[in-house]
């Protein structure tokens, strides 16, 4: 009989996340693996088509099984509803979790964002005692306290209460960043091991027609994912704008995605060499990273940012298109390190400016120096086959510690 994994995740396939390929990975090499999820919403917050919004149900994907549970819609614009999304999934799951996870031999937490998501994984290892590794994508409590909420004796209480039960009841901790240890430290177990398994480059098709971004003449500027608070577009379309007449003729930045944050940037750029494209299927963003120049990767100047590695960096360095990082800490060193592009300070509107300048300005021979290094780090640092195989071989390593 194989060994039964059972992974918790936020979300899952229709959905597009890293997990769908870790799952796929694993059941290939002969695990039976099953997931918990939530009836798929995200990014838009609404129900997929083809699904129905049960409070439970169970499908298949790929011979893979797949527990489903109601799913909060309508949290992108509710800060409400984005809370009562994370509670519905912890008190859910864990109603669904009490009675499937004696059958399973391990649990893996795909953690990606709110840590109460964790909480049907960690039930299954104190009632059960099934081993239980996480990887770590965002970091409780801070995160909470970047994304707006203010930091109160209360609150802060609670939350630190919360998140050390949670690290106390893991076995293997995976971590997406190096720099999230030391944020971590302070809520897990004296002896705990960490391991640094970041996210890995998305497929990229080279071999594609580019997409059509505006005149071919122009240095194309490129972001895409997420339009949040924290993405720091604001800054970026301030510094943009700020530019002299000459190099805003030669220059477009593109905004591809969608987000709470897109309704007032829109409203609020009126630069015509700004173009907001919307949001596209994920097979189709090939065509536009091959399209672009340089392609841009930002956060809001906060500690916990510092130690973040957005997903999209994997991806355009699999793109071998030189990066624009207005962002501070680790994503920065690798920038820099590895010669793959420009930073600046994402709160630094003269420095984000100067950067594009420069950026513009770059020679066919600073570029190839850029090109050159791509390959070592899509094939080392952010290989997906040692990334999946490290992570079962931590979910597999044996019992309870």
């Amino acid at each position: 009989m194989p060994k039964k994994i059972l992974i918790v995740t936020e979300c899952f396939y229709p959905e597009e996340f890293k997990i769908n390929d870790v799952a796929l990975s694993w059941k290939d090499k002969g695990y039976s693996v099953d997931i918990l999820t939530l009836v798929p919403t995200y990014p838009v917050g609404v129900i997929f088509d083809g699904y129905k919004n049960k409070i439970f149900s169970i499908n298949f994907f790929q011979g893979i099984k797949i527990y489903r549970v109601f799913a909060v819609t309508g949290y992108r614009n509710s800060l409400f509803k984005k809370i009562l999304k994370y509670l519905n999934f912890m008190i859910l799951g864990s109603i669904i979790a009490i009675f499937i996870g004696r059958k399973y031999d391990f649990v893996f937490g795909f953690n990606m964002s709110a840590l109460t998501n964790m909480v049907p994984a960690v039930l299954i290892r104190k009632l059960y005692k099934k081993p239980l590794t996480f990887w770590t994508l965002d970091i409780w409590p801070e995160s909470i306290y970047a994304y707006g909420f203010k930091k109160t004796k209360m609150l802060s209480l609670i939350l630190d209460y919360f998140v050390k039960f949670i690290y106390h009841n893991i076995d293997n901790i995976a971590l997406s960043g190096k720099g999230f240890e030391s944020f971590l430290r302070v809520y897990s177990k004296q002896q705990q091991s960490y391991y640094y398994l970041p996210n890995w480059a998305d497929d990229i098709n080279l071999n594609i027609e580019p997409a059509k971004l505006g005149e071919d003449s122009k240095v194309h500027f490129t972001f895409a994912g997420n339009i949040g608070k924290v993405q720091n577009l604001a800054n970026i379309i301030k510094a943009f704008s700020e530019m002299d007449d000459g190099y805003l003729k030669r220059s477009q930045l593109n905004i591809i995605g969608s987000g709470s944050a897109l309704s007032s940037l829109k409203s609020s750029s009126f630069n015509k060499n700004i173009i907001f494209h919307g949001l596209k299927p994920r097979n189709e963003m090939s065509a536009y990273f091959l399209a672009s120049d340089f392609l841009i990767v930002s956060l809001i100047d906060r500690p916990i940012f510092s130690v973040t590695i957005p997903a999209k960096t994997q991806t355009y360095i699999a793109a071998k298109k030189p990066i624009l990082a207005f962002i501070n800490g680790d994503t920065a060193e690798i920038i820099k390190e590895n010669n793959i592009g420009f930073i600046a300070n994402p709160s630094d509107i003269d420095e984000m400016k100067s950067t594009f300048m420069l950026a513009i300005d770059t020679d066919n021979i600073r570029l190839k120096e850029f090109s050159k290094n791509f390959e070592k780090l899509s094939n080392q640092t952010f290989n997906k086959d040692i990334i999946i195989n490290r992570l079962l071989e931590l979910t597999t390593s044996g019992a309870i510690k």
